[in-house]
């Protein structure tokens, strides 16, 4: 059986591809086989290249075009796409042409500090000005709008009055880190019916 192959999308530097990358890495049924970003300056690029991944750079025009996103997915052979650190809005066609097969991460607990322009530092800086006392991240399936899609699944972090957005950050990275690539190894497991573990 070939491997499912999967499209990462970025926007930024790109350390949860590679640790997605690295989790899979050795694999025969699971393979990375593109990096997709809207910024060519991205540091993603970088990764993959010393990762050997192909990468690409679409503009925000194409991004925006199902037909074009599609076409290049063909080409690649992509069965399941994982956004991290992906800044644009997925296009309605492609999420259905791909039904349960777009996953995303959010940087805290939804549904609270998602929506537009909500990511990042922006989100640790909204936490902490808001006193909650738990942030965390959120594993969700991708619909038309930002951070709207079911939920697939949330572990928490303790937030203390003491903490700075700097120190929410590192607790949220390090729990993206330890969960997002077995998530989504159990989610593709589960659509592909693929053995598991």
């Amino acid at each position: 059986m070939p491997p499912i192959h999967i499209a990462i999308l970025a926007s930024g530097s790109g350390s949860n591809a590679e640790n997605i990358f690295n989790y899979f890495s050795g694999r025969n049924d699971i393979e990375i086989s593109l990096i997709l970003s809207n910024k060519a300056e991205a540091y993603v690029h970088k990764r993959a290249e010393r990762l050997c991944i192909p990468s690409l750079t679409m503009s925000k025009q194409d991004l925006e075009d199902s037909n074009k996103i599609l076409r290049v997915f063909r080409n690649y052979r992509i069965d399941f796409v994982i956004l991290a650190g992906y800044l644009m809005l997925v296009p309605k066609e492609l999420i259905l042409a791909y039904p349960n097969r777009i996953v995303n991460i959010h940087p805290a607990l939804l549904p609270r500090f998602g929506g537009k322009g909500m990511y990042g530092d922006k989100v640790h800086q909204a936490v902490v000005e808001s006193g909650d006392s738990e942030s965390g991240i959120t594993i969700h399936y991708v619909n038309e709008n930002f951070d709207d899609g079911a939920i697939i699944f949330q572990i928490k972090c303790a937030v203390s009055k003491n903490d700075t957005p700097e120190n929410v950050a590192s607790k949220v990275h390090a729990l993206e880190y330890k969960y997002y690539p077995s998530i989504v190894d159990k989610i593709i497991k589960k659509e592909f019916q693929l053995s598991l573990d």
